[in-house]
């Protein structure tokens, strides 16, 4: 996959996410993970640039002779994300792999530290605030889906026993329907608004940032959104509280509400077996 044609036709055409999707070929949640780790942006119209203009706050200033430009970038976008990988991929705009192997070693350096340590004196003394910064946090957070992060669904597999494939009386392979649940690479998603991510008995378990005050956070400031932002804020909202009365209604009926998802085989084989003993 060109992701690199993929991001320039976004920057430089009026083409949606969703249309770029169905070009590609590539799942929507996939491009939309892109998009946020990598940061694709357009040029600002002439009235978002107004705007840009009207609620910029002041900028950090590097006046270091021992740091090339694309250093000074790798420190501005270092106290930013506090990740030196995500850092250096932003500032030399390489690859995921040439970053994690090249943004530890560039922290390391003795004027880059320097400068790093000025810069966050800098962000301690409200010199600069990344107010939109924070905002877009919240955004992707709040309008997070499960399928940027897994695949899910329902597939077809040969039935087996100790002696191979089962086969019916025509002689063709005896198959069943199974639910299966992949989790995606690491390099695919957002990782940031991810807070934990373990394994247990029954599988992989990933944790999203709480959904749910990112929206009470973002309802009180939806006069910062753009009209696209509200719109999707009143739908998850709506979302959030239904999924709530739901969960309670299944409290009351004695269901629990209980939902697992794995990703293991053996725990989905037990968990199916279990199902069928209780019912």
């Amino acid at each position: 996959m060109d992701w690199e044609k993929i991001k320039k036709e976004y920057e430089t055409t009026d083409l949606t996410l969703k249309a770029l999707a169905e070009k590609h070929d590539v799942k929507i949640g996939t491009l939309k993970s892109r998009k946020s780790r990598e940061g694709w942006a357009r040029g600002p119209t002439e009235k978002d640039a107004t705007r840009v203009k009207e609620v910029a706050t002041p900028q950090p200033i590097i006046e270091s002779d021992e740091l090339n430009d694309k250093q000074k970038m790798f420190c501005l976008y270092y106290i930013k994300y506090f990740n030196a990988t995500k850092a250096y991929q932003k500032a030399y705009g390489c690859d995921y792999f040439s970053a994690k192997a090249h943004g530890y070693k560039l922290l390391q350096k003795v004027a880059v530290k320097k400068e790093i340590d000025a810069l966050k004196a800098q962000q301690q003394q409200s010199v600069f605030i990344d107010a939109q910064a924070v905002l877009q946090k919240y955004i992707d957070i709040a309008f997070a889906d499960i399928t940027d992060f897994v695949e899910f669904g329902t597939k077809e597999s040969p039935a087996t026993n100790e002696n191979g494939p089962l086969e019916d009386e025509d002689g063709n392979t005896v198959m069943f329907e199974t639910n299966y649940v992949t989790f995606k690479e690491s390099t695919e998603v957002d990782g940031t608004i991810i807070t934990e991510v373990k394994k247990g008995k029954d599988g992989v378990s990933v944790k999203l940032a709480d959904k749910m005050k990112a929206l009470e956070f973002l309802a009180k400031y939806t006069d910062l959104l753009s009209e696209n932002d509200r719109k999707k804020l009143q739908l998850e909202k709506l979302k959030a509280e239904t999924a709530k009365l739901e969960a309670e209604t299944k409290q009351d009926q004695g269901d629990g509400g209980k939902v697992v998802i794995v990703n293991d085989k053996e725990a989905m084989r037990k968990a199916m077996e279990d199902d069928d003993q209780d019912n």
